[in-house]
This record gives C-alpha cells, structure tokens and sequence, in this order.
C-alpha cells in the first residue's frame, strides 16, 4: 500500500467516529507531498500512522492543527525519524479482552494464557476486569470484580454468550519481542501516547490496567514466538488448559511470517498439547480464519474476527466496543 493511501486508510476506516483529530491528520497527510517524501524515506514497516503520529506527541509536538503539526515535524524530523526507529506500535488495548472473555469462559478450566504480542501484558488479566455487554435493547449485564480499577463496556448483537463469571486463570504469561515493562514511567508514557486523541476512556482503562499490573507485573518473555512459544506451552501448569491468543499482532508480521505462525500453533496441537488458539486479528490478516465466514463484513468500518482454532467465532470492534456474534 503505498503510504499516501495508508494515510487515507487509517483516516477514514480507523479514526473516523472515533478520534477526529487523527482523522483530519491522517487526511491532511496523505494529500501533502512533502510529508509523504519525509515518511517514504523511512523503512517500510516505520511509515504506520499510529507509529508517526504517538511519536510527535511523545516529543511534545502539536497535533490539533495540522499547520503547527507539518512545521514542528518537519523541523525536529531528525528527532521524530529517530523516536519512530526506536520505537513499536505496541498498543496496549485492554478493551479487547471483552471480545476475547466469552471465547475464554467456554474453554476447560482452569485455564494457562499465553498472548504472543503482549506489550505490557495488560491483556493478559482477563479476569480481573470488569465488564458490562449492552445487548440491542439498551439491556446492561455487568460481570467481573466489583472493585476492579478497570470496567470494559461492549456494545453485543446476535446472542452473545456472556458467561456469569470470569474464567479461572492460574497461570499466565506473555511474549514480545520488544516488552513494556510497566513499571517504567517512560515506557507507560510511550503506551499512553498509543491512545488517540478524545479517547480518554481508553487512556482511562490503560492507567487503571497498569495500577493494578504494577500490584503483580506478567510474566514476559522477550524473543519471536517461534523461538520462545513451545518452551512457554511446556512451562505451563498440568491440568490446566494452555490457551495462545493474540490480538493485533498479524499487521507487523508479513505473510510468510503469519504462515509460519499459524503453523507452529496448529503443530503445537497436532502434537497433543492440550493447546487453544484464539486469534483477533483484522479481517483480512489470516486469510485461513477469514475464509470460515459466512456472512457479510461491514463495509463502513475496520471490523476484527475473533476465532477459536481457526474458526470465526464473532466479527469485533478493534478496541472490543463491538461484539456480533455470528450463528
């Protein structure tokens, strides 16, 4: 995708309805040459929007007009070119776990997560959150610890499975190949500058996450998931039902790489192991997953899948504000 359409993309199928100052950014850079020639010249996988645009704001550059925004970056564009090298789009977005809480409660207890891609780890709490799933008729169900710092809220259609309780997790642990460590204020700051302008319920639910993950910091083990993941599987407790799940994660690996992983999953349990995949992933990234589906994508807006060894179990909002179960 060449990085003016990239641009355009982001603004119109992923901020738009939900942060209009990214829109208008993403907008405006993708009609201005001299921009564009700036993010050319980095690697190709360095030009994501998400990645140039937290790296402005990580150095106090503007970004409520678009005027100030193109003159401060053009003339610290050496220290953002260096910020955007140094740094990964690890965005930390606990409100995916309500797309992933449903899938999770069905599975065998107790359960052993395992998130390749974990960032920080926050997702990788599930259930200590707390939850309330709308249906169609405005009709709230609210499940999870009472006094939790950290209330998810999704949007449900189509029969949604809402378990009364949060699964029983007994182990977890998480695989990056860059980890956050949450108690590092500069490295929380960076996951802070993830979240988008106007969004100040997701920042709300990132800080809530951290307080309570610096009470008991993840398990995370840095490396690629080829090198670290069955070393993790053998790890995790006897009787326990090891669950490996991502979220995100398929947009930085290329298609040989997403083929190579869905394969040491898939060999993981021709093998025996008593493992389940769960992936949440963008509908187009795992085109095995997205050839399971039956009915119709949106068309007006960036819709996940959410499946369980392979299968679609439900069409998602990126940061879990949505929830279409499908029959």
């Amino acid at each position: 995708m060449e990085t003016a359409e990239w641009y355009r993309y982001f603004a119109e199928r992923e901020a738009r309805g939900h942060s209009p100052v990214y829109e208008a950014l993403g907008l405006a850079v993708a009609a201005d040459p001299g921009l564009l020639e700036l993010i050319d010249g980095l690697p190709e996988p360095k030009r994501q929007p998400n990645l140039l645009l937290a790296a402005v704001r990580f150095l106090g550059g503007p970004y409520d007009d678009f005027g100030r925004f193109r003159a401060w970056t053009v003339r610290h564009w050496d220290r953002v070119r260096e910020t955007v090298l140094a740094r990964r789009t690890q965005t930390n977005e606990t409100g995916r776990c309500a797309s992933l809480l449903p899938v999770l409660a069905a599975l065998p207890r107790p359960l052993a997560l395992i998130e390749v891609g974990a960032s920080a780890g926050l997702c990788l709490y599930p259930d200590r959150y707390r939850y309330r799933y709308d249906d169609p008729a405005g009709r709230g169900r609210e499940i999870g610890p009472a006094a939790s710092p950290v209330l998810l809220t999704c949007r449900t259609n189509g029969g949604v499975p809402v378990p009364d309780h949060p699964p029983e997790i007994v182990w977890r642990a998480g695989i990056d190949l860059d980890p956050v460590d949450v108690r590092d204020d500069e490295a929380v700051r960076w996951l802070e500058c993830l979240v988008w302008p106007g969004q100040d319920d997701r920042l709300a639910r990132l800080r809530g996450a951290v307080r309570m993950a610096r009470r008991d910091p993840p398990r995370l083990v840095r490396g690629d998931a080829s090198a670290a993941l069955p070393d993790l599987v053998a790890a995790a407790p006897a009787g326990a039902t090891v669950v490996v799940f991502h979220s995100a994660l398929m947009p930085y690996l290329d298609a040989g790489a997403r083929n190579r992983f869905v394969a040491l999953v898939r060999g993981l349990r021709a093998h025996g192991l008593p493992v389940r995949w769960i992936s949440n992933e963008g509908a187009p990234r795992l085109p095995s997953v997205l050839a399971g589906l039956t009915a119709a994508l949106p068309g007006d807006r960036l819709t996940f899948l959410t499946a369980l060894d392979g299968r679609p179990l439900a069409m998602t909002g990126p940061h879990g504000e949505w929830l279409d179960w499908l029959a």
